[in-house]
C-alpha cells in the first residue's frame, strides 16, 4: 500500500466534506500519509467550542441561506465561498508535524510566485503594500497516535461577506467558549490575477509529492460517488444535524427585554446542548399568570425560533383571552432568536 493518499471532492457541501474528513481521519492506516482538498459554497464554519448564536449573525444565514457547519478541530469562525480553497493533512505520530504540513503549503505558494510566510499560530501572510495580511488560517486536531492540519486559502472570496455572517446580531449573551478573533485579510487574487481553484490545488499536490518523493492518483468523490468509507453515511447525518451545528453550543444565557403596549417583559434563559435548562420570566403585565406558565413550559425546549414560538402559541388553549399577547410575545422570541 501506498504511504500517500490523495483525495479531491467535487462538492460544495460543508457536511459531506467534513463527515469525508472525520472518516478518514478516524480510519487511515497510521502509517499514511493524506492530502485532501476540497471547497464549500456559501457556509459560516465554527470552531468544535464555539457558540453559533455568539460567533454569527444566524438571522441573516438564514435569510440568505448560508450554512451553519461546525468542525471537530478548535479554532475560531471563518466564512467560506468558492473563492475559498481548502485543504487538510493527516498523519500518523510521530510523523505528524504541522510544520511540515505548513511547508508544504508555503512552498506551493512560492512556486506560484506568491511570496508567503508563517506568521503567530495559524496563520499564513503576504506581504502587501498596506502591510502583512492573512491569506490563510488553520486549525489542528490531534488523539493518541495521530493528527491533522486542515485550513483555507483565500483566493478569491467575496471579503465584505465576511461580515455580513461573523457579526452576530447583538444579543444580550454571556456565553462561555472560543470568541474568534477577526484578522485584516487579503485575497491571493490582489497579488496574483486570475488565480484558480484548480491551480492552486495543482501547487499544494505538487508540493506534498516532492516533499514525500512519491506520487499517487487522486481519489475523486462527492455524493454521486461515495468514498468506501466504513460509518460514513451515519458520519455525514450526525455532521448535518442541528444537533451537532448547533446544539453542541457551549452553555450560554440569553437576555431578552422588550416593552409592549400591554406591558414590559424581561426574559433569562439558561441553554445548554442547545436546549433552555432555566427560564424565568418577569413582567409588570396587568395578567402575568400566561407568562408565569410560559416560563415553565420553555423549560426543555430547543433553543430554535419555530420551537420556542410553538411553546408559546400551545398556551393560547389555557388563556384564550391572552391571544393577542402571547402571538405577539411568540413572533418576538422568533425573530430574537432566528
Amino acid at each position: 500500500m501506498s504511504r500517500l493518499r490523495l483525495l479531491i471532492s467535487d462538492s460544495y457541501d460543508p457536511w459531506f466534506n467534513l463527515a469525508v474528513e472525520e472518516c478518514i481521519f478516524r480510519q487511515m492506516p497510521a502509517t499514511q500519509r493524506v492530502l485532501f482538498l476540497w471547497r464549500n459554497a456559501d457556509t459560516v464554519v465554527i470552531g468544535r467550542a464555539q457558540n453559533p448564536w455568539k460567533e454569527c449573525n444566524t438571522r441573516r444565514m438564514e435569510e440568505d441561506k448560508v450554512k451553519l457547519a461546525r468542525r471537530s478541530s478548535g479554532g475560531g469562525a471563518v466564512f467560506h465561498d468558492l473563492g475559498n480553497t481548502c485543504f487538510t493533512f493527516m498523519a500518523g505520530k510521530p510523523e505528524y508535524d504541522k510544520t511540515i504540513s505548513t511547508a508544504i503549503v508555503v512552498n506551493a505558494l512560492n512556486s506560484l510566485g506568491i511570496s508567503a510566510s508563517a506568521s503567530g499560530r495559524n496563520d499564513l501572510v503576504v506581504a502587501t503594500p498596506e502591510g502583512e495580511r492573512k491569506v490563510s488560517g488553520s486549525a489542528y486536531r490531534e488523539t493518541m497516535d495521530r493528527g491533522f492540519h486542515h485550513g483555507t486559502l483565500l483566493l478569491d472570496a467575496d471579503l465584505s461577506r465576511l461580515a455580513n455572517y461573523l457579526n452576530p446580531d447583538v444579543k444580550k449573551l454571556q456565553a462561555k467558549g472560543i470568541t474568534s478573533v477577526r484578522g485584516r485579510v487579503t485575497n491571493l487574487s490582489e497579488l496574483l490575477p486570475n488565480i484558480s481553484h484548480q491551480q492552486v490545488c495543482d501547487a499544494v499536490i505538487r508540493s506534498f509529492f516532492e516533499h514525500y518523493g512519491e506520487q499517487v492518483e487522486a481519489e475523486h468523490i462527492s455524493p454521486d460517488a461515495l468514498p468506501d468509507l466504513p460509518n460514513f453515511v451515519d458520519t455525514f447525518a450526525r455532521q448535518s444535524s442541528w444537533e451537532w451545528n448547533f446544539g453542541q453550543a457551549p452553555a450560554f444565557t440569553h437576555l431578552l427585554d422588550q416593552r409592549f403596549v400591554w406591558g414590559g417583559v424581561e426574559l433569562h434563559f439558561d441553554v445548554e446542548k442547545g436546549q433552555l435548562t432555566r427560564s424565568q420570566i418577569f413582567t409588570d403585565s396587568l395578567n402575568p399568570a400566561p407568562l408565569e406558565a410560559l416560563a415553565d413550559s420553555l423549560v426543555g425546549c430547543l433553543y430554535q425560533s419555530d420551537a420556542l414560538q410553538k411553546r408559546c402559541e400551545e398556551l393560547i388553549v389555557r388563556f384564550p383571552e391572552q391571544k393577542k399577547e402571547l402571538t405577539e410575545l411568540g413572533h418576538w422570541i422568533a425573530e430574537i432568536v432566528r
